[in-house]
């Protein structure tokens, strides 16, 4: 299977991966990072999956109801057509979001009377053990779960094995952890269905879009929404885990987790939706990670629930995605120093005190919280760290680590201003000193750009940062010099796509291209006043876009093919980003 060929589903508590066959291939319960129920993403044989399909097999043609995260697959047969509606429920229901821990599923014939073929092949988990089954009149339960498994169907439990029958009118399936349907299936399924996709279709209508690429932005908004962790508050990176990067790379990664930066970039764009809902619940994550740490001493990423991760482990069983493996489960990088993560945490934090939505959280604790996160920022510029790229190899001081600790004591010295003028000059001094430093230890005049490690020579993508952080004014020599520089030495001719890097990291010189460096480049084009030459670019981007309009993590520059994580929630924040940066505003149109 291809990433290209699989659809995304979920309502912030679970989500589901559905291949264009008409098998739900990836499934966690009861939340993104328990193990899979579903895994044949990452081991067809083996790994369980959901399967609704033609009986002579084959693809659909999937596409999204119009604004939502529904998903509908249509298969065209010799025996007639038929669709598949995969959906989680959520709405709105006494005055709380409801988003129950079940997968719905809805058959309905179109035309003919189709043929078709259903298996539910559940596995417990990462040891892929087969549950016993307990049958009902109308549901089979699963054992061996932590909580009650049971699909509910008003599909013959005889056809639950592939057996082909005739489809001639809407059947409904509905798998569930923890309290099972005890009530009439088919209005329930009904219910939730029209309900969900009230629920969607108004929360894009509450959305902030640019003129140009409405069509992609909202679907990327639609696709970031379903990495929030409600529960909580966080966001996830991905999920999905050890989806390769490059075919036989070894560069397979658990993202099921919410590393402090992406996240931050994540409220960052629907701040630019306009969406103030999934900015409040993570700052309010963001402040229970805090007070977890007195010392301030933070990881870069955390587990949903807030707590600190396991070590990373790789599970030999399983052969991986297309049989390139290693399957890691958790992720060694939650032990890494990487020193950006205090400028992350401030941009997000910041807002408390400017926004006078955040009233309720603005406190003598969050800004003495904000204040200590400057001076930590100040103490570790400069000093080796893993980087934003997590270096497996030997750290050294990171320019873009050091870009953030200095956009830490520049903000806080804005938020002094108004809230602690006493402090205000201690932070600008930090700001200035840092600035200072970047420009003497980062800046290879021989290069004419921003280097990735002080004194280097190496470049790196995200140093085009630099320029949305304004570090230095847009119009700069040294900033422009700096954005020509990476899009020559790091793009993929005669592509579009950008390296992160040209170095080997540990694991050799990276194959594939980072999606979201390329927004990150169109972004910095169009703030410099290159704007025609990123609409161009954001043109050629978008045609890596999915059927669905989903983006994965990396890209292959010369096949167009998809790779890694997939949806990667960066890539779409990415897009969000570079879509308003280029695009022209209402006010300039209407």
């Amino acid at each position: 299977m291809q990433l290209e060929t699989l659809g995304l589903v979920g309502n912030c508590q679970i989500s589901a991966l559905v291949s264009a066959s008409g098998a739900v291939v990836w499934c966690c319960l009861p939340r993104f990072d328990s193990e899979p129920v579903f895994a044949a993403l990452l081991d067809e044989l083996a790994g369980g999956s959901m399967l609704i399909a033609p009986d002579e097999g084959g693809v659909g043609t999937q596409r999204y109801l119009e604004n939502t995260n529904v998903l509908e697959t249509r298969f065209d047969t010799g025996s007639g057509s038929f669709r598949i509606l995969d959906f989680a429920p959520r709405f709105v229901l006494y005055e709380r979001f409801f988003r129950p821990t079940k997968l719905c599923r809805i058959i309905e014939p179109i035309e003919g009377s189709p043929r078709i073929r259903m298996s539910c092949k559940p596995r417990l988990g990462w040891s892929k053990g087969v549950p016993t089954e307990t049958q009902g009149s109308h549901h089979i339960r699963y054992h061996g779960y932590a909580s009650q498994l049971r699909l509910t169907t008003d599909v013959p439990l005889s056809y639950l094995n592939e057996q082909a029958f005739a489809l001639t009118e809407r059947k409904h399936l509905v798998l569930s952890w923890g309290d099972p349907v005890e009530e009439p299936l088919a209005p329930l399924c009904e219910r939730f269905l029209s309900s969900t996709v009230q629920y969607w279709q108004t929360w894009v209508k509450h959305c902030s879009i640019p003129p140009l690429w409405q069509k992609e932005v909202i679907r990327s908004a639609l696709a970031l929404k379903l990495h929030c962790f409600e529960d909580t508050g966080a966001i996830v990176a991905a999920l999905t885990t050890s989806l390769p990067e490059a075919p036989a790379s070894g560069r397979t990664w658990d993202y099921r987790y919410c590393w402090l930066r992406d996240a931050y970039y994540a409220i960052s764009a629907f701040r630019l939706l306009g969406h103030f809902e999934e900015r409040e619940q993570f700052i309010q994550f963001l402040l229970n990670v805090a007070a977890s740490a007195p010392d301030l001493d933070l990881a870069p990423l955390y587990g949903i629930d807030g707590r600190t991760l396991a070590d990373e482990r790789i599970l030999s069983t399983w052969p991986g995605f297309e049989g390139h493996g290693p399957v890691r489960v958790g992720n060694a990088a939650a032990a890494h120093r990487q020193h950006d993560v205090f400028g992350e945490m401030v941009l997000a934090l910041s807002p408390i005190f400017f926004d006078e939505r955040y009233a309720a959280e603005r406190s003598e604790a969050s800004l003495s919280l904000l204040l200590r996160l400057a001076r930590k920022a100040a103490a570790v510029a400069g000093t080796p760290d893993a980087g934003i790229w997590e270096y497996r190899s030997d750290w050294r001081p990171q320019t873009f680590s050091s870009l953030m600790c200095w956009a830490a004591c520049d903000r806080v010295a804005r938020v002094a201003q108004r809230h602690a003028p006493a402090q205000e000059r201690e932070f600008r001094g930090a700001a200035d000193q840092l600035r200072g430093q970047i420009l003497a230890r980062s800046f290879n005049a021989g290069m004419q750009s921003l280097v990735a490690t002080y004194d280097g020579s190496e470049l790196d993508a995200s140093l085009l940062q630099a320029v949305m952080l304004r570090l230095l004014p847009g119009q700069d020599p040294r900033i422009l010099s700096t954005v020509r520089a990476i899009q020559q030495s790091l793009r993929v001719p005669p592509s579009v796509w950008l390296r992160r890097y040209a170095v080997d990291d540990g694991f050799g010189v990276p194959r594939s291209a980072f999606v979201i460096c390329t927004f990150w480049l169109i972004e910095a084009l169009a703030l410099c006043g290159q704007v025609d030459e990123a609409r161009q670019a954001m043109e050629q981007a978008l045609l890596a876009l999915s059927p669905l309009g989903l983006l994965s993590e990396d890209i292959d520059a010369h096949s167009g093919r998809l790779w890694g994580n997939f949806p990667q929630a960066y890539s779409h924040v990415g897009l969000i980003h570079a879509a308003f940066a280029a695009s022209p505003r209402w006010a300039d149109l209407l």
